[in-house]
């Protein structure tokens, strides 16, 4: 979501495009926005670019127009003739983006997608600043106050949710074998090696050098911290 370093983002395109057809069509039929309603959508697991392409083109064709989009956040336009609210958040929950309805639960959508991007997106800012103070920052709310709420509704604590995802995506970079395991270390904020490898085999079952040798599944992004058993030689 770095949005000053000149990559394209897609739900600002998203939004300007659906901006230029809302005026197109405003030109045509002057009585077009008197006819339309607006709703926002709270769905689950908008974790990547791909999510906000599927969405478009569910809503799409159910003749919605999206006015913002944004990770756990969708702002539409639709006809009350053709359709209303409930059938757009049973439309997207068919296809694996359930609703979050109220404030706590979106404050802990809000919370999974921030780990998400501090860990998985951000680079090597991990490595400059603490994953407290990251949320903090994101969410104007107190760390203490988000841990709470967040092992209040999940089945694991925030600090355990956070070590999940950083052990994923050290996997994934070791498979990549672009950086030595003391880059690694660096980059998500660890403070030796020795501390990455007993975290991850504490966590995995098996150590850095076992799962160098291949054979072992990763876990989808939005699968983590849904599931916390040991790592698991692929299936042939």
């Amino acid at each position: 979501m770095n949005s000053g370093n000149g990559q394209h983002q897609p739900g600002n395109c998203l939004k300007h495009q659906s901006d230029h057809e809302i005026e197109l069509i405003g030109q045509i039929n002057p009585e077009f926005h008197k006819m339309q309603k607006t709703a926002v959508l709270y769905p689950r697991n908008m974790i990547c670019s791909c999510c906000f392409v599927v969405i478009r083109q569910l809503l799409d064709k159910e003749g919605a127009t999206i006015l913002n989009i944004k990770p756990g956040e969708v702002e539409i336009m639709y006809d009350p003739l053709l359709h209303n609210r409930e059938f757009y958040t049973e439309l997207l929950a068919a296809h694996g983006f359930e609703p979050v309805f109220s404030r706590e639960h979106q404050i802990v959508e809000k919370i999974k997608l921030a780990v998400i991007e501090l860990v998985h997106k951000a680079g090597n800012v991990n490595s400059m600043i603490r994953n407290s103070d990251y949320l903090v920052e994101r969410l104007g709310l107190s760390y203490a106050y988000l841990a709470n709420l967040f092992s209040r509704y999940e089945h694991i604590t925030l600090e355990k949710f956070i070590i999940l995802h950083k052990i994923e995506k050290v996997k994934e970079l070791i498979e990549y074998d672009e950086y030595t395991l003391s880059e690694i270390a660096v980059q998500l904020g660890y403070s030796s090696v020795q501390y990455l490898s007993a975290q991850f085999r504490q966590v995995t079952g098996i150590s850095v050098t076992e799962y160098k040798k291949g054979g072992y599944s990763r876990t989808p992004v939005d699968l983590i911290g849904r599931q916390t058993a040991p790592a698991h030689p692929k299936k042939e």
